[in-house]
């Protein structure tokens, strides 16, 4: 890894491919560039400028809103959103360190697209062909500290997939896949430092393939489908809005159940007789018991609505019919589930 020295502090409308070129014109075929976002967020114009009187933090604050596309957790100050370009970041990537007080610096709009352009100029006024990272700093789930991760490439793959590939000891590798883009983001961060005002690092030494097409860091965005996690501590109890028309799939009894088993924990043990009709119809009828008092239909409606909760956690699309009953006092219904349609 080797930082590259002398770049000035950058503007809206710089040159940074030409501040690269000259400041490393012994840039090498196969060496990989690794930027930082926040330069190329500058000469992007990538920025937002703190009214004079403002507050900045509030400023901030609207900021993150802008960019997220979906809250995912919020503790009073901090949220975790995910962003246009699908990233899953506190504050939104938004950056107020190493600027001016009255600035506060975006992601990129399109890292890749900023990376593919930065490669095409480094071509054009050196003649190499060089890999291009831009990097930005991330926490990570359920670790403390911070790492640089790619939000933008081009000329190199993201991930070097080794799935279907044999170890040493005869192991078939079923889930390995290196997220190679941000090791060498992380790797540049080394020489970059965050306060020696070193934004460009370049490594050398490394041999790997340039894809055709180019995916940039698309691959690096976990799709909804393979998501464990998919809601967050914000946007679970929301998303249980009923489902006009599901598709059922099987294990819907199985998962009825346990979500009662689920939800019953937390609240009095309550008798719950589920009927089925057909065989993975995506229709369960739900039989509490009598609600003779105010507070135990309370408890009861707390543990449907608990049960309903446990079932969107799962990855079910719900609809619930309440069914009126002789005595006026049961909690009857029938439930609907299965996967909402695309």
């Amino acid at each position: 890894m080797h930082p590259v020295a002398g770049l000035p502090e950058f503007a809206p409308g710089d040159d940074l491919a030409g501040a690269v070129a000259g400041a490393a014109p012994w840039l090498a075929d196969g060496d990989v560039v690794v930027v930082t976002s926040k330069v190329v967020s500058k000469v992007e114009g990538r920025l937002v400028r703190v009214p004079a009187g403002a507050d900045r933090e509030a400023v901030r604050l609207q900021a993150i809103e802008d960019e997220a596309v979906r809250v995912v957790a919020r503790r009073g100050p901090l949220a975790i959103v995910q962003t246009g370009q699908g990233w899953v970041v506190a504050a939104a990537g938004i950056d107020a360190s190493n600027v001016e007080p009255d600035l506060l610096v975006l992601l990129p709009e399109d890292g890749d697209a900023s990376a593919r352009a930065l490669r095409d100029r480094l071509a054009t006024l050196l003649g190499v062909d060089v890999a291009v990272v831009v990097s930005d700093t991330f926490g990570r789930t359920w670790r403390e500290g911070l790492t640089d991760v790619a939000v933008g490439a081009a000329g190199l793959p993201a991930l070097i997939d080794h799935r279907g590939a044999v170890d040493a000891h005869g192991n078939r590798l079923e889930t390995t896949r290196i997220a190679l883009v941000d090791e060498l983001a992380s790797a540049a961060d080394l020489v970059k430092g965050k306060l020696e005002g070193v934004p460009v690092a370049v490594v050398r030494g490394l041999r790997t393939e340039r894809p055709d097409p180019d995916p940039g860091t698309r691959p690096l965005v976990r799709l909804p489908g393979d998501d464990l996690f998919p809601y967050g501590s914000r946007d679970l109890v929301p998303s249980r809005a009923p489902s006009a028309e599901l598709v059922p799939r099987p294990g819907d009894l199985e998962a009825v159940a346990d979500a009662f088993r689920i939800a019953s924990a937390a609240l009095p043990e309550f008798p719950v007789v589920l009927r089925y009709g057909g065989e993975d119809d995506g229709v369960v009828d739900v039989h509490l018991t009598d609600a003779v008092t105010t507070t135990t239909a309370l408890n009861l409606g707390a543990l449907l609505g608990a049960a309903i909760v446990q079932l969107h956690a799962g990855g079910w699309a719900t609809r619930w019919e309440p069914a009126a009953t002789a005595g006026g006092t049961s909690l009857v219904g029938r439930l609907w589930l299965g996967t909402a349609p695309s």
